[in-house]
């Protein structure tokens, strides 16, 4: 298992990254390849500075960095030899196992779709996010803003794909999806939520238990929380502004602390064909580690395996 990492992605690229890789390894990751790809010399310096064993470790230079404000595909066509071009060549290569980054999200995702391409069968990838529940469990909702605009078969799929994740990652054996509305009562909602309701009610993979409301989301009536891409991604930025609120606040609550993104790292692509794992610009060291350990699960599942299996029935 080879697990390649952007380490020049990131507001505190490479440091962060590399005290990511120093917790991940303290935790009983030694047993994992890991593929380093950017600035070589900086990247050697910091992995002797904090005593780092490089028996499983390899450093690729990058003589190109992409960064944050660039145009993802011209980014990506013009500079060859970044690391998120070398990271992704790589895995389209079958050189590594998964890739992660906490650089360009436009970038990886343009990399995702096109140098990876998407499972056969998905219309569209999705991008999941955690959603801390009352009861100390972990929702998921799809899409988290990259699919604007849906169709209800996209939303089916998106269904589908975070059922999966649901399922065999965040441990849930038939989770229940609920697909987010103004109203619980089929039949409400917009033309999209109309439609997509049916899907799924009929869909044999999916535990679906109806609409939910926004007042449901931080609750555990569902496993899988499903939107498209523009309400997903006000209900993602609504729930990390919580965060910054009982910060800004000083409360102390167990609950709101767990609405820190570092506590669970990044969030994977859903329904490209490898594990590509996309971390926030402002990661730090327990992000990486969590990214890493993220990409360890879906490749010790073979949870792409099981999302191909799946779409391949539905042929």
């Amino acid at each position: 298992m080879n697990i390649a990492l952007d380490m020049m992605g990131g507001d505190y690229a490479p440091l962060e990254a590399v005290k990511g890789i120093s917790l991940f390894l303290a935790e009983g990751g030694s047993n994992i390849s890991l593929t380093l790809i950017g600035d070589e010399a900086k990247v050697n310096e910091l992995l002797l500075a904090n005593a780092i064993p490089l028996e499983n470790i390899v450093v690729l230079h990058a003589a190109q960095f992409i960064d944050m404000h660039e145009h993802p595909t011209k980014a990506l066509r013009e500079k060859q030899q970044s690391s998120i071009a070398i990271g992704f060549s790589l895995l389209a290569a079958g050189k590594t196992d998964a890739f992660i980054s906490a650089g360009n999200t436009g970038a990886m995702m343009v990399g995702a779709l096109f140098s990876i391409k998407a499972i056969e069968g998905v219309t569209r990838p999705t991008i999941g996010a955690y959603i801390p529940r009352e009861n100390g469990t972990l929702g998921l909702l799809v899409d988290a803003g990259i699919n604007a605009d849906c169709k209800p078969e996209n939303l089916t799929q998106f269904a589908i794909l975070g059922s999966l994740y649901a399922e065999h990652i965040l441990g849930y054996k038939t989770p229940k999806v609920g697909l987010i509305n103004l109203g619980e009562e089929e039949g409400k909602g917009n033309l999209l939520a109309q439609a997509a309701y049916p899907l799924l009610k009929e869909n044999k993979h999916l535990n679906f238990i109806g609409n939910i409301e926004g007042r449901d989301i931080l609750l555990d009536k569902a496993d899988v929380m499903v939107c498209d891409g523009f309400t997903g991604n006000v209900v993602l930025k609504m729930a990390e502004s919580i965060y910054d609120l009982v910060q800004r606040r000083g409360i102390q609550d167990e609950h709101f602390d767990r609405f820190n993104f570092e506590v669970y790292g990044g969030v994977p692509v859903l329904g490209v064909a490898k594990p590509v794992i996309i971390g926030h610009g402002i990661s730090k060291g327990i992000a990486f580690k969590n990214m890493i350990s993220i990409a360890r699960q879906m490749l010790e599942k073979n949870l792409l395996q099981k999302m191909k299996d799946v779409f391949e029935q539905k042929k």
